[in-house]
């Protein structure tokens, strides 16, 4: 029902498709996976309208058709549910769900309320979820506006002739396991209704949604997998071009760290609102991570720190000395870097370059008599794109446009580049994808053993385990339990979840 034949995309010295193939069946649910860089964004976005192509053809039902927007797309029936999604959290479910298709409700200039709200419980039912169509949509969890999300996409169905396709990027990166069991069972009772391409860096979740599953390495097909048939391995190695290395987690080049060094301590320090009593030290060259189930109090720790919250009791000092002033400008001035889990909200600068990102945090080193000695930022930027293997054309590349593994590379080179010597990483493999996550554990390593004290918030348990020195089990904003993570020595799953939860 549709297909891309030999689609071609280019962008300033980058060739990032090249003459792809691809073809979705009558309710087939596709899996779309590749390394960050390797073209999944641009051919979404070209799929969508978002982008148009250089070369290539788009064939709905056997027929050409041209989108130069996702308006043009949506009329032929495609829509996407986005990963950070769309939804305006200030109006209403039902606006939401017919924004910029308010006409049929529109009389003497008029919105008919109740007649958008019979509508939308129409679309709402589809994705059985049974809320007041009224309801602002701020006030709803996550999951239920990703289900919101898929239901403005269905209410295409009505607007439209023939079946939807519906692109889903990444729906499940900030989901509970029983929230994506939930989505995942909707997707399957829609697929009367639609066909679905979704991309996910969660292998898994692609080998027991999909039918079939299109790999991309360097904007070029190299395999189309029927997913019972492939496994989580053989997709590794198709992305990456190689197998994975037994020593994921680099455990091989986890050495001591120094002992007799404390770059960080807090002693009996509470965090805001929790009335708890957190007391660790981050010693030089140490990995430790923080583990607790969502909403433990890891992530206030971690902005307590850098100086976004203000303790409410106890001593915070850095390098022996008592911290009197919060807020992140002093942190960073002391050595405080922080790589914060939203890296496209609260990482990076979007629509700033590579280089202008990168010396964000060191203006004072690149400015004199108020003029900024762009050269010297650009030659600082070379020096770390080189460095860290980040894939750009130029360091005048916007880095709204890099891929997700490339923007956690260059909010580390801002860091590193600057000189901090106290990490903090909130989930920093988040929404990458294999090849990606081995970079960062390796950098990880380079950085532990330059000194560098990190404080980890990993993606997952087995992260976690991986890469620390030290992990201390969080539950209820305190510290329940410490663990040494020496390599050969390392604790079970189960001795960490015990203390959890």
């Amino acid at each position: 029902m549709f297909e891309l034949q030999n689609i071609e995309k280019r962008y300033t010295g980058v060739h990032v498709l090249k003459g792809v193939d691809f073809r979705i069946d009558d309710g087939e649910i596709i899996g779309l996976v590749g390394e960050n860089g390797a073209g999944k964004s641009t051919l979404m976005k070209i799929i969508y309208g978002a982008v148009q192509q250089d070369g290539g053809t788009i064939l709905v039902d056997g027929q050409a058709v041209t989108f130069r927007t996702p308006r043009d797309a949506m009329k032929m029936g495609v829509g996407m549910v986005y990963q950070e999604q769309s939804l305006i959290p200030n109006l209403t479910v039902m606006e939401n769900i017919f924004l910029g298709f308010e006409r049929p409700f529109v009389r003497f200039g008029a919105i008919r309320w109740k007649k958008m709200a019979k509508a939308a419980r129409v679309q709402l039912a589809k994705v059985g979820l049974d809320i007041d169509p009224a309801t602002i949509t701020s006030r709803l969890t996550f999951a239920q506006r990703q289900l919101v999300e898929l239901a403005k996409v269905l209410a295409l169905e009505e607007r439209v002739e023939g079946k939807l396709v519906i692109l889903l990027d990444e729906p499940t990166s900030v989901l509970s396991r029983d929230e994506i069991e939930l989505l995942f069972s909707v997707v399957r009772a829609l697929r009367r209704r639609a066909s679905f391409i979704f991309v996910s860096h969660r292998l898994d979740e692609i080998l027991a949604l999909s039918d079939r599953i299109y790999v991309l390495k360097d904007g070029a097909v190299v395999d189309v997998m029927i997913a019972k048939d492939a496994s989580i391995a053989t997709i590794q190695k198709e992305m990456v071009g190689r197998d994975i290395s037994t020593e994921y987690y680099r455990e091989d080049r986890q050495f001591p760290y120094d002992e007799e060094k404390v770059l960080l301590e807090l002693d009996h320090v509470g965090i805001v609102g929790r009335g708890n009593d957190v007391s660790l030290k981050l010693h030089a060259g140490e990995v430790l991570a923080l583990v607790g189930v969502e909403g433990s109090g890891r992530e206030p720790i971690l902005r307590t720190i850098f100086g976004m919250l203000r303790p409410e009791k106890g001593t915070l000092r850095i390098r022996g000395k008592p911290v009197n002033r919060f807020s992140p400008s002093h942190s960073v001035a002391h050595g405080i870097g922080y790589i914060p889990r939203e890296r496209k909200i609260e990482g990076i600068a979007s629509g700033m370059n590579v280089f202008e990102n990168m010396t964000l945090s060191q203006m004072k080193n690149y400015t004199k008599g108020g003029v900024l000695n762009i050269a010297a930022e650009r030659k600082l930027a070379r020096e770390w794109i080189g460095k860290l293997s980040i894939k750009v054309p130029s360091e005048y590349a916007d880095c709204g446009n890099l891929s997700g593994g490339n923007q956690q590379k260059v909010v580390l080179a801002k860091w590193r580049s600057g000189g901090s010597d106290i990490i903090l990483l909130d989930h920093p493999t988040r929404g990458l994808d294999i090849g990606a996550k081995e970079d960062v554990y390796a950098m990880i390593r380079d950085m532990s053993a330059d000194g560098v004290g990190i404080i980890l918030i990993a993606d997952t348990l087995e992260e976690a385990i991986g890469l620390s020195h030290t992990i201390a089990v969080i539950k209820d904003g305190d510290i329940k339990q410490w663990f040494n993570c020496q390599p050969g020595a390392k604790p079970s799953l189960y001795d960490l979840i015990q203390h959890m939860v």
